[in-house]
């Protein structure tokens, strides 16, 4: 959605908000300099999200001009979490990272038993009493098992798998 800063004011609005504000003029489809210079308009370009750390979230923050003279979206970098007070009990900014991140750990956590549970769906057969199971097979059917206590655990990276024979 298009926006435009007035150069006068400062105000930023969006092309449909200003065609309301000026909604007795006829004015183009598409706006040209001679339109925006007649509106008293400098459109406000899109721009890259902030840079963002652990447990931070980039949030527009009004409009800047950049190094050529342009108006451009500002973006800034805010903590997602703060300490907070309620009923008198105060829980820090830690204590709520530390819940965000136990949270987005249980959901991994899942998705790799999942992953787990279905590799060991796939060599399921070998373990049925008519056949006799290699001790490669038996090796990485315990490893899968034993996946939980890695030391990267949930946070798996696709080295951390066992290997099937």
């Amino acid at each position: 959605m298009s926006e435009y800063r007035n150069r006068t004011t400062g105000v930023v609005k969006t092309q449909g908000q200003w065609r309301n504000e000026f909604a007795n003029m006829s004015l183009p489809r598409v706006w040209k300099a001679a339109t925006l210079d007649a509106l008293d308009l400098d459109p406000v370009l899109k721009s890259p999200a902030a840079t963002v750390g652990d447990y931070q979230v980039s949030v527009r923050d009004g409009v800047e001009q950049n190094a050529n003279g342009d108006w451009v979206e500002r973006y800034v970098a805010r903590d997602m979490f703060q300490d907070t007070t309620e009923d008198g009990v105060t829980t820090t900014k830690a204590e709520h990272e530390a819940a965000y991140q136990a949270t987005l750990d249980a959901a991994t956590a899942e998705r790799n038993r999942a992953t787990r549970d279905a590799k060991l769906a796939e060599t399921d057969f070998y373990a049925l009493s008519d056949v006799t199971m290699s001790a490669e097979m038996t090796t990485y059917r315990q490893a899968l098992r034993d996946i939980t206590a890695h030391e990267n655990w949930p946070n798996l990276e696709d080295a951390d798998w066992p290997t099937k024979p």
